[in-house]
């Protein structure tokens, strides 16, 4: 008797952390514009300040890793903070959580597409975005180079600087600095 109540509080707790795990990336999902860059940085606060579920170097080499697979951004990084989480079904349930949002706002908004695409407020507030879209990356980028630097390993911050300088000024693609890291 008493381990079947063990195994029902663990089902319970399991429960508790997919349904967290969900409700988080759907929410983050749901409420972040500008893409990839911008979800991982909202998931640093939220996995790594808020619930200490992932250490900062995780989360750096999680980003990584989502960076250098096919695919988008922000569910890519879903996915591997799930798996790191929960393995296969933490996953599975990070997945939809930041597919089900995008899913959902295109729908209706293809639906009411004619309605919108000369509406002067919603140009403006697209155009207002783009703005804090562009601060919300330049703060991902700040916050992942600090971390860089805290690690004091010169051949990180060599390469740092080196990817830097190959995209800025040489225009390499991004893709060609993954192939070669």
């Amino acid at each position: 008797m008493k381990e079947q109540e063990n195994i029902n509080l663990q089902e319970i707790s399991s429960l508790k952390v997919y349904w967290q795990l969900f409700r988080n990336i759907f929410i983050l999902s749901a409420c972040t514009f500008g893409g990839g860059f911008v979800i991982i940085g909202m998931m640093k606060k939220k996995f790594v300040e808020k619930l200490h579920w992932i250490s900062e170097e995780e989360m750096l080499d999680m980003t990584a890793i989502a960076q250098s697979a096919p695919g988008a951004l922000g569910v890519n990084i879903a996915i591997i903070t799930g798996y790191r989480i929960r393995k296969l079904p933490g996953a599975l349930i990070c997945t939809l959580g930041a597919v089900l949002p995008p899913l959902i706002i295109i729908s209706v908004i293809s639906v009411c597409y004619h309605q919108f695409k000369d509406n002067a407020v919603i140009v403006l507030a697209l155009q207002v975005m783009r703005a804090g879209v562009a601060a919300v990356i330049f703060d991902v980028v700040i916050n992942l180079a600090s971390n860089i630097i805290k690690t004091k390993n010169m051949l990180w911050l060599l390469v740092m600087i080196a990817a830097f300088v190959a995209v800025v000024w040489f225009k390499v693609s991004a893709i060609v600095l993954i192939i070669i890291c």
